[in-house]
């Protein structure tokens, strides 16, 4: 029988349960991960007992899902998920039941769940509840629905997503019926919100086969949700530089960068504007002049169109407008790139060029990867010899240039950057007495 070890809080709710004569099993990501030996990161309890049962079993509890009926009950200082059987009814939104019918029965609840390797349940004393060949699924490596694949992805049209990402966070293949009806149906995704599709194309993107974008470009998902994705995989790069597709080379990019959600966003956006600056001279050779302008516009289009927050967006398109700024080998140019991405996105940038090196012709990609390892090197001399890189190190502050005769308002902060410009060609010039002079001269001339 195969074991798996509970949490003592959750083997308390189980027991606390079953005394009062109530089925209760460990079910979905909890038991698949505890047979891949991972460490699960929630323990979600279903049961036979209604909400208001289970509510009546534990002193710590609040309404979590009470309407499709989960509770979470505190025990230990966790929060624990305790949902009871149920079936759902009609999907007419492609997305969640219209209504749910509480069950009695183990076997109801586990058919309504997406894919067999989610579909099992475990009790610490009968064992494994295994009612789809889940079990087989996972030792084979398989994604596979529960049951017909086309009802549950009409069911729930973000499930066609979720097999793509639990394909690229397991390594897994997926079941070719399974395959084949998300290509059928893949329109559906239009009724799910992008927030969540974002999450998934996140999961995916962070994942260790973040290449599963492949089979949602060959399914035809990216039609829906990334439709730049087409013109990328169609784009050639004849050019010394390059041996792939725009979309092949973004790949490859974004699997040469760590598993960051921000790092690999940029990644998989930093070349979105290559189709459409795409030129080839009269040797047949590909140029893409332009195209870091043409990407900031689209990737802040397809991030507005994921519901990015803007903090986020912010850095991943500040990190594409730099990411062709290919390192001079001199202290003073990497200081003004410092000061222009911010210097605790510095080194992020750098992350970005060499994952980009990475992906291209090695043959040129080694001199561009030596460049940046050197340049990280005089980063840290930088930062060693605290040489100013942004306004909060200059000497001179605002209120100091109010002092001496500046008004308030946004005039302040343009004589600030004038002076940020000059320390940054000279560090030893960020002394007080000195930039004070020049915004005095700049102040009686009145060129400002």
């Amino acid at each position: 029988m195969k074991t798996i070890h509970l949490p003592e809080a959750v083997q308390e709710i189980i027991h606390t349960l079953n005394r009062a004569g109530f089925e209760a099993y460990i079910v979905g990501g909890c038991v698949r991960d505890s047979l891949l030996g991972r460490e699960p990161k929630d323990w979600d309890i279903t049961t036979s007992a209604r909400p208001e049962e289970v509510k009546a079993l534990f002193p710590h509890t609040f309404d979590t899902g009470i309407k499709h009926g989960t509770v979470t009950v505190r025990r230990g200082g966790a929060s624990y998920e305790v949902t009871t059987y149920r079936v759902d009814g009609n999907y007419t939104d492609h997305r969640r039941p219209d209504q749910v019918a509480f069950s009695s029965n183990l076997r109801e609840d586990l058919l309504r769940r997406d894919f067999t390797i989610n579909a099992m349940a475990y009790h610490p004393e009968h064992g494994l509840v295994d009612l789809y060949q889940g079990l087989e699924d996972l030792e084979q490596g398989t994604i596979r629905c529960v049951g017909n694949a086309a009802d549950r992805f009409q069911e729930d049209a973000l499930r066609m997503l979720r097999a793509l990402r639990f394909s690229a966070q397991l390594g897994f293949s997926i079941d070719p019926v399974t395959y084949q009806a998300i290509g059928i149906l893949k329109a559906l995704i239009r009724h799910v919100s992008w927030e969540r599709i974002r999450d998934e194309m996140t999961k995916i993107l962070i994942s260790d086969h973040p290449e599963v974008l492949r089979q949602a470009y060959d399914t035809g998902l990216t039609q829906y949700i990334l439709p730049e994705w087409k013109a990328m995989v169609e784009t050639d790069q004849h050019h010394p530089y390059h041996a792939y597709t725009v979309a092949e080379h973004t790949i490859k990019a974004v699997q040469a960068i760590e598993a960051d959600p921000i790092l690999r966003w940029t990644m998989l956006l930093h070349d979105i504007g290559k189709p459409a600056a795409h030129t080839v001279d009269t040797a047949g050779v590909d140029h893409f002049v332009g195209h870091v302008e043409e990407g900031i516009v689209l990737a802040g289009r397809v991030m507005n169109r994921f519901k990015f927050d803007n903090a986020s967006k912010n850095k991943i398109l500040t990190l594409i407008r730099f990411h062709e700024s290919h390192p001079i080998l001199s202290h003073r140019f990497i200081r003004k790139i410092m000061a222009a991405v911010g210097p605790e996105q510095y080194l992020d940038l750098l992350k970005v060029q060499e994952a980009d090196a990475k992906a291209k012709n090695p043959e040129y990609g080694q001199a561009e990867l030596e460049i940046i390892r050197k340049s990280r090197l005089m980063y840290e001399e930088i930062c060693k010899n605290g040489d100013p890189v942004s306004l909060k190190m200059l000497a001179v502050t605002g209120k100091d240039l109010i002092d001496i005769g500046f008004e308030r308002g946004p005039g302040i902060g343009r004589i600030l950057a004038l002076l940020l410009d000059q320390v940054l060609e000279d560090p030893s010039l960020n002394r007080k007495e000195f930039l004070l002079d020049v915004a005095q001269r700049l102040l009686d001339s009145g060129r400002l």
